[in-house]
């Protein structure tokens, strides 16, 4: 779920402690898109950590791996992991040093750095420890980099860490996830993104997900947009697509636990639910019902149709539109009853269209047919539809030309002609038509 706005602290923050635990083994020197991996993951680190310059509350330090014994055949140093530069302050300036005079060359003992960095964190009684793992590969000393990460969440030294995958294949992120949060970087451009998610998230105490219910209670729900705002000011906080994580349940988030919400869930109808506070250093779990179906409309074989025909939805029994939906598309819907209205000619009036959780209700109008009128001069006159012995209006001709085309719906047709020379009532002139779909029509006057 990717956020986006603006979050401000009314309280006085931890210290949050960042720990970054960056692969330098030899692998990191294979290239990625144009260049090196360890130059690319040097970059876009470090002009990360430049944004964070300043940051109160905040202590960076940084930890390499497999940068000091290189690989011999049949040897490995799994001991190859140094906390190159502590916590302190204003640590950012010995922290690019480091990384631009790193040299990759060795191993990837990643379990072995996880359980050195609880010695990292100084003894702070208000401090939020975050571990940020960098790699490219997978464990390389047989040893359970997940064993050891969930020690160190279990003894409270830090929070679940974040791990970013650098071009890892699938096999390898799989063998990583249960090592943290994980993000796959891909690609160079997708790590640039990825390490924005994750120091934001990582700078945030409070997680939350919003549980997005179907019908039967599930948090199956999703791929919906979702507004935050600060209840109090209206300024949008949080702006975000919800997403389903690869275990198929609601993504966590990170949320400022300062500001009472005010949510809005982009369903049609939309759902807002006020009042939205979160208690911070727990996960929160946000529940709105929003079950939903999908509404298909179809328009019926014959003549391509040129033009996108809209249809108005309307709640049941309400008269305020809710969305045009154009023809031959599907969208998905609450579940509920709905009243329809096709803007074909004339119109088609729909009415008590039912939607169901997670089914598809397919809607099908007929194909237009084509209308052709045809005069020696312009006139006035009118497109009527014959309905038994009533003949209700459907559109007027125009009255300046010699030409007229309308795409209506089958049907049985009356239209009425009075020649602009004409100055007499009784010279109006009718023609009787039928319209079929996907034909077309010429009436001469």
């Amino acid at each position: 779920m990717l956020l986006s706005g603006t979050s401000a602290s009314a309280q006085k923050k931890p210290l949050t402690r960042m720990l970054f635990v960056m692969d330098a083994s030899n692998s990191m020197n294979a290239f990625w898109g144009n260049k090196p991996k360890i130059n690319t993951a040097r970059e876009l680190l470090l002009r990360s950590l430049e944004e964070l310059q300043g940051q109160p509350d905040l202590e960076i330090a940084l930890r390499l791996y497999g940068h000091q014994t290189p690989i011999e055949p049949g040897h490995q140093d799994c001991d190859d992991t140094k906390l190159e530069v502590p916590f302190g302050e204003n640590t950012i300036p010995k922290i690019r040093t480091v990384l631009e005079q790193v040299r990759c060359v060795g191993t990837t003992p990643i379990a072995r750095s996880l359980q050195r960095s609880a010695d990292d964190f100084p003894p702070c009684k208000d401090c939020r420890n975050i571990i940020i793992l960098i790699t490219d590969g997978i464990e390389a000393c047989d040893e359970d980099p997940c064993a050891v990460s969930r020690a160190l969440q279990a003894i409270g030294i830090v929070l679940k860490p974040f791990v970013i995958g650098v071009g890892l294949d699938d096999s390898q992120k799989y063998s990583l996830r249960c090592v943290g949060n994980y993000y796959d970087a891909s690609s160079p451009e997708l790590f640039a993104h990825v390490l924005d998610v994750v120091v934001t998230q990582a700078l945030n105490s409070t997680s939350a997900e919003i549980d997005l219910l179907a019908a039967d209670g599930r948090p199956t729900e999703t791929n919906v947009p979702v507004t935050l705002y600060d209840q109090k000011t209206g300024a949008v906080r949080y702006h975000l697509e919800h997403t389903l994580n690869d275990r198929g349940q609601p993504d966590t988030l990170s949320i400022d636990p300062v500001f009472t919400y005010r949510m809005v869930v982009h369903t049609i109808p939309p759902i807002e639910q006020e009042n939205v506070s979160l208690k911070p250093g727990i996960h929160n779990v946000i529940r709105v019902d929003a079950g939903q179906g999908t509404l298909e409309l179809k328009q019926g074989s014959g003549m391509p149709d040129p033009y996108a025909t809209p249809c108005i939805v309307r709640r049941k029994d309400n008269l305020t539109t809710l969305h045009v939906q154009t023809m031959n598309t599907q969208e998905r819907y609450l579940i509920g009853n709905y009243d329809l209205e096709v803007l074909t000619l004339p119109r088609l009036l729909i009415d008590d269209v039912r939607i169901d959780q997670s089914r598809t209700n397919t809607v099908q109008v007929p194909q237009p047919g084509v209308l052709n009128v045809a005069s020696s001069a312009p006139g006035d006159g009118a497109v009527f539809l014959k309905k038994g012995s009533e003949l209700q209006w459907v559109v007027d001709l125009d009255p300046t030309t010699m030409r007229d085309q309308f795409r209506l719906l089958p049907g049985d047709y009356q239209v009425l002609y009075r020649s602009r020379n004409a100055h007499r009532t009784e010279l109006s002139l009718t023609r009787d038509v039928t319209i079929q779909s996907g034909q077309s029509v010429t009436v001469n006057f």
